[in-house]
């Protein structure tokens, strides 16, 4: 069976609930970490010869799963850690994290459930990375980031700067520009590497198997950063000793004492570290970092960026994320940023949105150096990017859309109001070498303004009007249809009724044309993308396929007028990272004849969730993940779902007629107030009443209210039962006819009538948005302006004179 990435972040985040209440996340990842890394190269290399990494005797995962229950677990996993890490020289690598620590995992009995508990977990047989046809994707380091990204979530602000968010470590992977590097030779380094996800994301982008290069001070982080790096398939990244300061003791120098420098760099400082002259002197500095001047002495953020331009070859390239502060900041700072602007060094700018980071909610920007075009350079393109995100909890995020429109732009040097531009070095300069992002882009939204003119003798404002430009370039007579001269020049009328607006646009021909166009676009991709969906094969990778699908869907709709290209291509990436990507993983690994077999759910009571069944047969239950139900019965049943649809019809209106009824007689003198219980009645508490009116006399009103609601109730269960047959008839025609799909079948149900169906409605929401946009601006401007402020004024003047009337004959009362 495949990996499910969706389950296997399930199962991982289930471990941490193990742990959670001992310790904090930053304690508890340890643990977890460890054992997904024992479980990964167990599965991996167990039992291989020439591997890898090598799995000894007593050094398994295998090993441990005979421990559950064991009354010294906890001391007898350490030693299973202890022969591995000896095995593959990890010691202080994996063996950091104490499984016998009874402060943190609980005494006696609480420590064996627990980790038993911890260990049943990844033993499970879907969670086989030995079996993983889709190795090349990933899928254990895409986890790992999962992972981090969560504890860096939980453990706040004082303990989440180990972790680099995975978009903006994209982000920088992609403009640091490594994606052009030649050879195996070239070298990527990162000198505050944390747990080496940034690097990584680099080395990732690369054609070629460039060398990784990493420094981190701290010793836990950097037993993170060599299991990151072994993980994803790069163990012989090297990575400094723990323990000192890049900038006190950089480890990574020539064999004549000098700082080694290096093809590309990417970094993420600690923000405006404090401490970072603790060690050494600045001022006598042996490699010569700080001539352009020292940093304050509360404030490294300068510091790292010297030690980044020492660290790169003459032809060499960094992205480095600092905080907006370097931009502007003054004093010693404002006279290191003139010097490192005047040289040329610095390329871009990228201001990313606030409260990226998990150590920190203020805004960032990534510095993208160039040494190899420096005494050519001219400007500085610069991105005010700090709009494009969306809300994660308590922090933002980047979407994919926002990523792919940073690169784009930066690559391509697109010029895009209020969002980029190339500045020059000449007007830098005369705002004295202040780079603050605002000074060059103006990305506010224009305002709204009011026009007093129009208040006072009505008429909308024509210059309103031809704000909306965009939209009657596409469709020029529309405008017209709803517009008309006023009275005056410069203002305009609106020709229908208000409730008329939608109408007049959603039915004139102009607009139809351009939904025909968006449509067509849509059917282009479609057309020239799905043989590549109903072609996946047994062994294909999955993040391959989405990136073709994603670049040719953002490449075809950059022809759409008024739609935004990055707003579809985030549909697709969005449904591909909900379910559509579980889907293909299915697929490449099992192909598509087993993975649309319907599979049986065994309950796991040790689970504190169920999982829902899609249907039953006998007593059975079944999960149908590739291809639910309800596509089935839409392709193959629709006779009996309409059916089905009927008798239910028929229960809601007998159900109606019973609420009616109960209404008609609820009342406390009622026919029916004797057997309502909490606004309920029971079929059971009906006949109860009926036995008793049975024995008295002038109780046949009562009787036959009581008979007939007992015999609608008949009606109502006799319709239930009707609605239960024909469900169970209908689940065991379609539990059946799972069996008989062909090969081709599967493929058009799950191509064309899930993923392609999917987004066909996903591009039409996108014309829908469009349409409400320009609808809901035009009914704003209509009401604003449809009543003149005299008017206003004369029933605000009858209204007082209505109130004194009033307060006049109270007073009269009163006296």
């Amino acid at each position: 069976m495949p990996i499910k990435k969706s389950e296997l972040y399930s199962s991982l985040w289930q471990s941490c609930d193990e742990l959670r209440g001992g310790m904090d996340a930053s304690q508890y990842k340890d643990y977890v970490l460890v054992l997904l890394f024992v479980k990964y190269v167990s599965d991996k290399y167990a039992g291989q010869k020439d591997a890898l990494l090598d799995v000894p005797r007593g050094g398994s995962f295998a090993d441990m799963v005979t421990l559950k229950g064991d009354k010294e677990i906890g001391d007898k996993i350490n030693k299973i850690i202890a022969k591995l890490a000896e095995a593959n020289n990890l010691k202080g690598v994996i063996d950091v994290a104490d499984f016998n620590d009874d402060g943190k995992l609980g005494k006696g009995k609480e420590m064996v459930d627990r980790l038993s508990n911890l260990v049943a977990i990844f033993d499970n047989p879907a969670l086989n990375f030995g079996g993983n046809r889709a190795e090349h994707d990933d899928i254990l380091g895409d986890a790992y980031e999962y992972l981090m990204r969560h504890f860096a979530t939980e453990s706040g602000k004082s303990k989440g700067q180990f972790y680099t968010p995975a978009e903006v470590s994209r982000i920088m992977a992609k403009v640091v520009g490594i994606g052009n590097a030649t050879s195996a030779n070239q070298t990527v380094y990162d000198p505050t590497c944390g747990s080496g996800s940034l690097l990584l994301k680099a080395h990732d982008q690369a054609p070629v198997d460039v060398s990784i290069y990493g420094q981190e001070k701290d010793v836990a982080t950097t037993a993170l950063a060599k299991m990151n790096m072994i993980l994803h398939g790069c163990p012989t990244a090297e990575l400094a000793p723990p323990g000192s300061s890049t900038l006190a003791n950089p480890f990574f120098k020539t064999a004549d004492g000098r700082l080694k420098t290096f093809d590309f760099v990417v970094a993420n400082p600690p923000f405006s570290f404090k401490a970072w002259s603790s060690g050494f002197n600045p001022t006598e500095d042996e490699f010569k970092r700080f001539e352009f001047g020292i940093p304050p002495a509360k404030n490294g953020d300068l510091a790292f960026l010297l030690h980044i331009l020492a660290s790169l070859k003459s032809t060499g390239k960094a992205a480095v994320n600092l905080p907006h502060g370097v931009l502007f900041r003054g004093n010693t700072e404002a006279d290191i940023r003139r010097e490192i602007v005047r040289r040329g060094y610095i390329k871009g700018i990228i201001g990313l949105p606030a409260n990226l980071f998990y150590g920190t909610g203020i805004p960032a920007c990534i510095v993208v150096l160039d040494k190899e075009h420096a005494t050519a350079r001219k400007g500085i393109f610069m991105i005010d990017a700090s709009k494009g995100f969306i809300k994660d909890g308590n922090k933002n995020r980047l979407r994919e859309q926002d990523i792919h429109k940073i690169v784009d732009t930066f690559t391509r040097q697109l010029d895009i109001p209020r969002y980029s531009c190339m500045v020059s070095l000449a007007e830098i300069e005369t705002h004295d070498f202040n780079l603050n992002l605002p000074r060059y882009i103006d990305s506010t939204e224009p305002e709204d303004l009011q026009d007093i003119d129009a208040h006072l003798r009505g008429g909308i404002p024509v210059r309103d009007i031809d704000a909306l430009e965009c939209y009657w370039q596409v469709f020029p007579a529309v405008r017209a249809a709803l517009f008309g001269p006023a009275n005056r020049p410069g203002y305009c009328q609106l020709q229908v009724k208000a409730g008329d607006i939608k109408a007049t646009i959603f039915g004139h021909a102009e607009f139809t044309a351009f939904n025909h166009s968006v449509t067509a676009l849509f059917e282009k991709w479609k057309k020239a993308n799905t043989p590549r969906l109903k072609g996946i094969a047994v062994g294909d990778k999955p993040k391959a396929l989405i990136e073709t699908l994603a670049e040719d869907l953002l490449e075809t709709f950059r022809a759409a007028r008024l739609l935004d290209a990055y707003d579809v291509y985030q549909h697709l990436m969005g449904y591909w990272a909900e379910s559509m990507q579980d889907d293909v993983y299915m697929i490449v690994s099992d192909g598509w004849k087993e993975s649309v077999k319907p599979r049986v759910l065994v309950e796991d009571k040790e689970k504190k969730t169920k999982e829902k069944a899609d249907f039953t047969v006998g007593k059975l239950k079944f999960k149908a993940e590739l291809v639910p139900p309800a596509l089935m019965i839409a392709r193959y049943f629709t006779a009996e779902k309409v059916a089905i649809e009927d008798l239910e019809a028929e229960v809601a209106a007998i159900e109606q007629k019973l609420e009616e009824l109960k209404d008609e007689h609820s009342s406390e003198e009622g026919l029916l107030s004797e057997v309502i219980e909490d606004g309920k009645i029971s079929k059971g508490a009906v006949t109860a009443r009926l036995n008793e009116v049975k024995q008295e006399k002038d109780a046949d009103d009562e009787r036959k209210t009581l008979e007939n609601y007992l015999a609608v109730l008949e009606q109502e269960s006799d319709a239930n039962r009707k609605v239960k047959d024909a469900t169970k008839a209908l689940e065991a025609k379609v539990a059946a006819e799972y069996g008989k799909l062909t090969e081709p079948e599967i493929e058009i149900l799950v191509a064309d009538d899930k993923w392609l169906a999917t987004l066909a409605a996903a591009v039409q929401s996108e014309l829908d948005r469009v349409s409400q946009a320009l609808t809901g601006r035009i009914r704003q401007l209509a009401e604003r302006y449809a009543t003149r402020l005299l008017q206003l004024v004369s029933q605000v003047e009858t209204l007082a004179t209505r109130v004194d009337e009033h307060l006049k004959k109270m007073g009269a009362v009163w006296n």
